[in-house]
Parts: C-alpha cells; structure tokens; sequence
C-alpha cells in the first residue's frame, strides 16, 4: 500500500508531468494529447481504485469462500428437487438474476486476487513471425456488424481494412485501422479468399471474432476537431446506386436532411449520420465532388438550349384589391417586367448576371449551423423563387389573406409620375430619377429595371420596413438576385416553386380557365404550349444555377395543394426550436473537400 507520503508524492508526480507538457512547443500536438489523456477522470479514477485495491491488500483479509459462483450454482440445483414453497422459489430466483451472479463472479476475482485482465494465449504459428508486425485482435460480435468494410488491394491482393466506420463496434475498440492487412479469421487463413467468402466465414462466427491482423505502416490522425453538418440538397438512396462501394454500409435520405458528417478521409465516400438518429453508427454517403462529375455528366438540357427572346408585355393590373384587402408588391406591371422588360434592359445594360458563363456547380451539400432564434429577434426573410407562370403571385397572394396580420410585403420604388388613383408608400415609393440612381450606385435595391424610361425595383429599405414591424417579409425575386439578402441579417428561407411534369402542367394550367368566376376570367393567363416549355426550361435553368440556395422546392400542381405544403413549411420553420442556417453567413469559408476515386468493398 502507499503510505500518505508516497501518495502524495504520486500526485506531485503527476502533476509536474501535466505541467511540464503545457511548455513544450517542439512537439505541441503530441504534448496536447499527453495533457488531455492525463487530465481524464478516469485516469484518476484509476488511481483511486489502485488505492483501495493497494489498501485491502494490506490488511490481507482471508476470504470465506474464494468460489461463491460455483456454490451458489449447485445450491440453485439442488433447491429445484426440493419441495417448493415461496421462499425456496425466491432464493432460486435471486440466484439465477445476472447482477447477483455478476457480483459473485467479482467477489470470486477479487478473493482469488485476479485483478489482471486475461488474454488469449497467442497461437504457436504467431510467434515465429516478427512480434512487432502482427497483432491479435478478439471482437465480440452481435446483431450489428462489426462496422468496417474490407477490399482485395489491386497491387498484392491481401485483403485489407477499406474503411473503419465511426461508432461501430470496430471503431470502439480502437484496434482495428484503415490500411491493416488482414490475414486470419478465428485461425482461417484468407490467403487467395475473395471478400464475399470473408462475409460468409463471418457470418457463421459466434460470440467472440478473432483477427490476427497486420497492421498498416502509416495512419492518419482519425480525430475530428469540429462538428462538421451538411444539409442534403438532392435525394439519394443507395439501392439505386451501382457505384455505391456497399449498399448496406450506406445511408439514404431526401433534399433538406441535415447530415452530421463524421469523416472526410476517403475523398469519394464520406461518413456521416442523420442529425438526432439514435443509430450513431457512420454510414456511407457520396461526397460533394463525386455527386458533381455524376451531374456533370447529365447536365439537364436547359443550361445549353438558348432562351427565346420575347416582346416586351405589359399589363398594368392591380391584382392588390382582393376581399378588400389591399394588397402592395403584387402589381402585375412588376413582376413581367422582370422577365421581359426588366430583363431586356439589364441584358443591355449589363446590370444582370445571369451566372451561366463558366461551368455551373450542381447541388450537392451545403454546410449548416444550428440558429437557437430568441423571440426578440425579426422574423427569417421568406423569399419565393420560380419560373413566370408558375404561380409565385398567387402563392404570395394567399399567404397573406390567409394571415394579414403576420405576412406582409413589399412596397416597390418608381421613378415615374404617381397617377391620379395611387398613393404614396401603398402602391409605390415615388422618387425622383436622380435618388434611384444615386441608390443604385450605394447597392440599396434586391433587384431594379427599367420600363419606357422610368426605374421599377425592390430596395433593401422596404425589406427592412416590413420585418421592423414585426412580420414576415414575403419577397418575390429572380435567383440571381437572393445573393443580395443571403446575409445573416435576413437569415432567408428560399422556397422555389417549380412547374410539375408537362402533361400535369398542361392540364391544370387550362383548366383554371373553367374553374374561375366570370369576374376574374380576365386576369386569368392564357397559356400556349411554348409558355409551358419556357416554364420548364427556365426552372431547370434555375435549379441547375440556383439550387445549393434553395431551403425548400414546391411542385406546384395543384395551387391548393401548393399553398397547403408552403403554410405548413413556414409554420414548422417558426416552431421549430433549432433552425440551420448556412455557415457562410457567420463564417469566413465554407469546407472544401479533396478528390479522390473510390473502390468497391464488402461490409463487414
């Protein structure tokens, strides 16, 4: 036992260590590790236990009995051929739960004075190769897999660790590593085997699985200095994947899933997890680079077909008077000016990037961080994205009927004369030509044009205007345009409404025509088979240009349906208690991945 002195002399001991790893800058990352593995309430847990264990030892108490477990085993046999009563079935039921047989099995070691754990002897054939280059390693195996997947390498054909997947039973044990050789299976070599016959051998393996491994020469460090979280922006599932390396060892999930991504190491297959999945083990997902070759490679047809140039069209129709409300932002004058007008003039001015020069990055993963939102704090900006016809307007248009009070929109900015019927700060801002262009100069507006000669725009002040007090701001603009509020100050909510397949499109698109009041069918669009291939083009323009921004995409078949799913996204956004937001906006860069090819692997 330690006397009081040498106790603490152990504890002066230990302490000068940690400090002496705090001063040391040659090697400071391995120093680090020392300090921090020192610092582990275990270790001094350990030392505790060492203690009370040095203690006991010294008095050297006799023990009563040093096999209790045996004996309480055969009295539990004996007691079954006796004349049962209440009591004998209570003893024989105390004697058969497993904490009581776990603290005989203790009383037993402790009594016996086997502290040290006990290893399997090495096998006589082990101990002929070089000690250092060979290792035994014994895994208990259970319903889940062992959490690794092993390949043939091309070069020597041993079979060796492809992956260690984090949380697995493999990866817990810190044994086994990426690289190491495997060469027996519970004494079955796997010399000239092929990985589906490993997979049989060990699926007939019961209990404890032993590998005698060769360990690889070099390993990268496999700890993760960050969370690291990405929202999905395509759906994958593995069983549609022929390049997938094993589909069991592989996650799938939908556009919007947040993903905790686990390592990056292997540069065409990351790991990573569903956030909040009580399943913590790490499943294979493509990696950002190999999901762009593949899109790449099917790039839709929109982004090589050139777009039709069409006359301007105008139609100065206020769609704002609906069941008395009146409703600013929704003048239809704006918004086809956008598309037609609007467009025309920044073509020749060159005011409008439309982004397509260069090559165009697919969606893939965007990096996210949680937003705790206090109830103090404005409303997220909702901004509403899709093709001309598609039914944005209308959407907007019955988000704030439906909640006049909570939605709101903005009012735009003119340069033109106001007319006799309109009023100033309802149906436009009216400034003079010298201050819209002087706000142009200071990047005051989301987006701007001009028609006949006068400014039409959306400026920031009236973003601002609308969520001071206190709503929801409901804003429409091209996707080209959303880079001007993708900032932290406006945390925006991108929803884009995309036209369904063309058949569905035709059909519910003229049906409207049938379906409206005698009042309305005048503002009611009539469509032509071109509008619906413009409609679809532009959206697959869009998505393809535009999509890594899009938090939420709506197929807008049926306009009731639609605005269904839209409410309800919206709602969940503001009861949801932990929101994502991208990282960008409060960090300096996003992550950036390697390259690399991957190989096909069995799961094991």
């Amino acid at each position: 036992m330690l006397s009081r002195t040498e106790h603490r002399g152990v504890c002066r001991l230990l302490s000068s260590v940690m400090s002496g790893t705090e001063s040391h800058t040659d090697r400071e990352e391995d120093y680090r590790f020392l300090h921090s593995m020192l610092m582990e309430k275990k270790l001094h847990l350990l030392f505790k236990i060492h203690e009370r264990l040095k203690r006991f030892e010294k008095r050297s108490p006799i023990p009563v009995q040093e096999h209790a477990a045996s004996l309480a085993s055969d009295l539990a046999e004996e007691l079954i051929y006796q004349v049962w009563r209440d009591e004998v079935e209570e003893l024989v039921a105390l004697f058969s739960k497993p904490n009581f047989k776990g603290l005989l099995s203790v009383h037993d070691a402790v009594a016996q004075r086997d502290f040290e754990p006990t290893l399997p002897p090495i096998p006589d054939h082990v101990l002929e190769e070089d000690e250092d280059s060979v290792k035994i390693v014994s895994l208990v195996k259970t319903k889940d897999p062992l959490g690794a997947t092993i390949k043939r390498d091309k070069s020597t054909g041993a079979i060796v660790v492809a992956r260690i997947m984090r949380g697995g039973a493999a990866d817990k044990s810190g044994l086994i590593h990426e690289g190491d050789e495997l060469k027996e299976v519970n004494g079955v070599s796997l010399e000239h085997r092929k990985p589906k016959e490993i997979l049989t051998l060990l699926a007939c393996s019961q209990g404890e699985v032993t590998f005698k491994i060769i360990p690889a020469s070099s390993k990268e460090d496999m700890s993760s200095h960050k969370k690291l979280f990405m929202r999905a922006l395509f759906d994958y599932d593995p069983n549609e994947d022929p390049t997938v390396p094993c589909k069991d060892a592989a996650v799938a999930f939908k556009r919007g899933d947040v993903l905790q991504i686990v390592s990056m190491e292997d540069d065409t297959w990351w790991q990573a997890c569903h956030l909040g999945d009580s399943n913590t083990r790490a499943m294979l997902i493509p990696c950002q680079q190999l999901h762009e070759r593949r899109v790449s490679l099917q790039r839709p047809k929109a982004l090589f077909k050139p777009p039709r140039v069409k006359p301007p069209v105008l139609e100065d129709v206020d769609d704002g008077a609906v069941t008395g409300i009146h409703i600013a932002g929704l003048r239809r004058s704006f918004r086809l000016g956008r598309k037609s007008c609007l467009a025309g003039e920044a073509a020749r001015s060159g005011r409008w990037s439309t982004g397509v020069h260069g090559s165009v990055c697919p969606p893939t993963y965007i990096e996210v961080i949680p937003y705790l939102r206090n109830p103090k704090d404005r409303h997220r900006l909702v901004v509403l994205v899709g093709p001309s016809g598609v039914g944005v307007n209308e959407l907007k248009r019955r988000l704030l009927i439906s909640d006049p009070d909570h939605y709101g929109v903005t009012v735009p900015h003119t340069s033109r004369e106001k007319r006799r019927q309109e009023n100033e700060g309802v149906d436009y801002h009216f400034v003079s030509i010298h201050t819209f262009e002087e706000d142009i100069l200071n990047h005051r507006f989301v987006e701007y044009g001009r028609y006949r000669g006068h400014y039409y725009g959306t400026s920031l002040d009236s973003v601002h205007r609308v969520m001071a007090k206190g709503k929801v701001c409901l804003l429409d603009v091209h996707p080209n345009k959303i880079k001007h509020v993708y900032t932290s100050e406006f945390k925006p909510y991108v929803v884009f409404v995309k036209p369904p397949h063309i058949q569905e499109l035709r059909l519910t698109r003229r049906r409207a025509k049938f379906t409206c009041t005698e009042e309305d069918k005048n503002s009611v669009r009539s469509f032509s088979e071109e509008d619906f291939e413009d409609m679809i083009h532009s959206a697959e323009t869009m998505e393809s240009q535009s999509g890594h921004l899009f938090d939420k995409v709506i197929v807008n078949g049926d306009i009731t349906v639609a605005f269904r799913e839209l409410k309800a996204a919206l709602e969940k956004l503001e009861e949801a208690e932990v929101q994502w937001i991208p990282a960008e906006w409060i960090c300096s860069s996003p992550t950036k991945a390697r390259r690399s090819c991957g190989h096909l692997d069995s799961w094991i």
